[in-house]
């Protein structure tokens, strides 16, 4: 796509936003970037939905929008994220996966060991939070697994909080894109922070996770705040563009979530369906952008 063909499209999907969100019009112009975004949301966006586009080229693209900061990057590759100044909003790389978590205690020592090294790496490099998984039921029922998850982390609350680190818990659907995972609703998480009782675990609300297996989405956010650590974004159905094709509308969300005092991260991770994945992007910041 030539750049003035990329100009065309960008500009022609931040009118849409416009016409969606009575945001007002901003030039798309390259020597208008970045843009003035109103600094009441610290964005953030996940690699993962923007491949095969590397880390490097998502740091300069994202630099251009107007912010600064990348969620589920490795110890392996911050260094590419300092190159660029940009941030990692949320650091992995001391998990087993998604299906492999705290609710199994055969994974217990290794997840203990994965955490007890990564937790000072992640303090280290001046980031706060660290991404953390239930695993899958297998059989367990949730009341076991609340038992077994809590007991395996209460043994790195310790670490975390003496490096000011947080530990994520992620709630995703079962119902779509993640079967029988067990942190598949908000209660079972918000649970499992009452038991740890540690000021360092809280979870991440994702939002299109959520309103596939619960809905409710603003009402839990104003009464549970406390328990929220990050929150991701998606379209649904499909997992796609934050626009009008899909039934969440995202304004009103942000702006429940900003009236809580949310300081935190605010993520992208939507998979991009359009050819230019970084104007679908720009768009998604704009609608979010209270």
């Amino acid at each position: 796509m030539t750049q003035l063909s990329r100009r065309n499209s960008l500009k022609k999907m931040l009118v849409g936003t416009v016409a969606a969100t009575g945001l007002p019009l901003v030039s798309t112009h390259a020597e208008s970037l970045p843009y003035q975004l109103k600094g009441n949301v610290n964005h953030a966006v996940c690699h993962w939905p923007f491949n095969p586009m590397t880390i490097e080229e998502l740091c300069i693209g994202i630099k251009k929008i107007g912010f600064n900061a990348i969620d589920l990057i490795g110890p392996n590759n911050w260094h590419i994220l300092q190159k660029h100044g940009v941030e990692c909003s949320m650091c992995n790389g001391a998990d087993m996966g998604i299906v492999k978590g705290w609710n199994d205690p055969k994974n217990h020592e290794q997840l203990i060991k994965g955490y007890e090294e990564v937790i000072p790496l992640v303090a280290k490099a001046g980031y706060k939070n660290l991404i953390a998984f239930s695993g899958n039921r297998n059989g367990m029922d949730d009341e076991t697994g609340l038992k077994n998850s809590a007991e395996g982390l209460k043994k790195i609350m310790a670490t975390a909080e003496k490096h000011n680190v947080m530990i994520i818990m992620e709630l995703l659907n079962s119902k779509v894109d993640h079967a029988d995972y067990m942190c598949d609703k908000s209660a079972w998480g918000i649970e499992l922070c009452k038991m740890v009782d540690s000021p360092n675990l809280k979870l991440l609300y994702d939002i299109y996770h959520m309103q596939i297996m619960e809905g409710d989405i603003i009402r839990t956010i104003k009464r549970d705040h406390q328990y929220f650590g990050h929150y991701h974004t998606a379209g649904n159905p499909g997992r796609n563009e934050i626009d009008e094709t899909q039934e969440i509308y995202y304004p009103p969300i942000v702006k429940a979530i900003l009236e809580t005092g949310y300081k935190g991260y605010f993520c992208q991770e939507f998979v991009p369906k359009k050819a230019d994945k970084m104007a679908s992007l720009a768009e998604a910041i704009r609608i979010c952008d209270l």
